[in-house]
């Protein structure tokens, strides 16, 4: 028998409470002055971090080292300040990533904080029960492209709080099992990061693009914009593709949070090119597996001539060189968008059709060792990341102890 099995034999062999989030902690949303597009409240003498969503690590409970942007010493009363050592947890857009701060910062609106607890709790077995609890309510978040979990809503969730001495226990477990976990996905994910670049290296000779040709086509030549129109409420979760769904370098994309009901939307089939016209940095790039439907932030290439195989020509744009000559193109400050007319205007060697099934043949073998999530690699990635939530998951999964009155 584990120590923890003789703990829980010991000390709650009936099971254990369950509190509410506000039965455990006091908490508060983040804030930040707006506009969001003032200069004025980033950078400068005194600037602090300014912790968003994207500055929370996906595991391990930290924030990056550095945040993206910092809020000047003007904001900062505006703002909402955390201390080391509190405990956070993202409740919009990407719900349910959780850190413990390592550093005193600000933090964004997006973001609940957990402070001045009202019962005996680990803060770290805290946060393992948000992260599970979070990552299970996010799936019923409200909001159609941009899911929300409010306050009111998670003061509610309830999470499992055992002895102190069961919390202490499961919580060394889970941080040797993390750690572990995290010392060999970092070595797949440098072995991953490696592969892309070859990968990469080894596309760019594939499809000549070094090579100085002077017959290179510009894709208007054999490629046009989707003019099909499809009414909205013909599509469904699966066949309904925004930008917010499109993932981003050139991985594919997932189901969609968001389907519209009413009015007509791009149509697009099975092999046209779907490319986020938002931010072409992020280089977001789908083949069409199937017919579907999508707006105005995605680009629907359609081949519309029979010299080039389409497989071929989702290779030559999912490119960094095309999209390198994307944003180059792009216009606006902010919010880049992609310039349909430069987009067309991309030039790029086509081969016979022999050996552009040659090339697609190549590279889809190396596609799917380093890029393709349900094969090789990143399907290697995903399911240590399976195998550690069906762990932690099994620990904090507690048979109720009904409680009438906890006072």
């Amino acid at each position: 028998m584990s120590k923890l099995e003789e703990l829980i034999k010991k000390l709650c062999p009936n099971g254990v409470e369950y509190y509410t989030i506000g039965e455990i902690a006091n908490y508060r949303r983040g804030s930040f002055p707006q506009p969001y597009t003032n200069s004025a409240f980033y950078g400068g003498d005194g600037a602090m971090p300014f912790v968003q969503v994207a500055d929370i690590e996906n595991n391990g409970f930290k924030l990056k080292d550095y945040t993206k942007q910092t809020i000047s010493k003007i904001a900062q009363p505006k703002s909402i300040f955390v201390s080391q050592g509190t405990v956070i947890c993202s409740i919009q857009g990407t719900i349910g990533r959780v850190a413990i701060t390592q550093y005193d910062a600000y933090v964004d609106r997006t973001i609940a904080i957990f402070e001045e607890y009202k019962i005996n709790i680990n803060k770290k077995f805290f946060a393992y029960c948000i992260q599970l609890k979070f990552g299970i309510e996010k799936n019923f978040a409200r909001g159609s492209t941009l899911k929300t979990i409010t306050k009111e809503e998670f003061t509610k969730f309830k999470i499992p709080v055992p002895p102190i001495e069961v919390q202490n226990e499961i919580v060394r477990i889970l941080d040797n099992f993390t750690e572990l976990e995290a010392e060999l996905e970092a070595e797949l994910e440098a072995e991953l990061e490696a592969g892309k670049k070859q990968y990469e290296y080894y596309k760019s000779y594939l499809l000549m693009e070094e090579d100085n040709f002077e017959d290179k086509i510009q894709l208007k030549e054999v490629a046009e914009y989707s003019k099909n129109r499809i009414n909205a409420n013909k599509l469904n979760e699966d066949t309904y593709v925004g930008v917010d769904n499109l993932l981003q370098n050139k991985m594919g994309k997932t189901i969609s949070s968001y389907t519209p009901k009413v009015g007509n939307c791009t149509k697009f089939y099975k092999k046209d090119i779907l490319i986020g016209n938002i931010r072409p940095y992020l280089k977001k790039i789908w083949f069409a597996t199937q017919e579907g439907g999508t707006n105005g932030d995605v680009l629907v290439i359609h081949v519309n001539s029979t010299n080039v195989i389409p497989e071929y020509l989702y290779y030559i744009l999912s490119s960094d060189k095309f999209f390198d000559y994307d944003n180059r193109n792009s216009k606006g400050a902010k919010m880049p968008r992609g310039n349909k007319d430069a987009i067309m205007k991309y030039k790029f060697y086509l081969p016979s059709k022999e050996k552009q099934l040659y090339i697609i043949r190549k590279l889809c073998k190396f596609n799917q060792l380093f890029n393709d999530i349900s094969e090789g690699l990143p399907a290697e990635i995903e399911a240590r990341r399976k195998q550690y939530e069906y762990y932690r998951d099994k620990l904090l999964d507690f048979k109720e102890l009904k409680v009438e009155n906890k006072e």
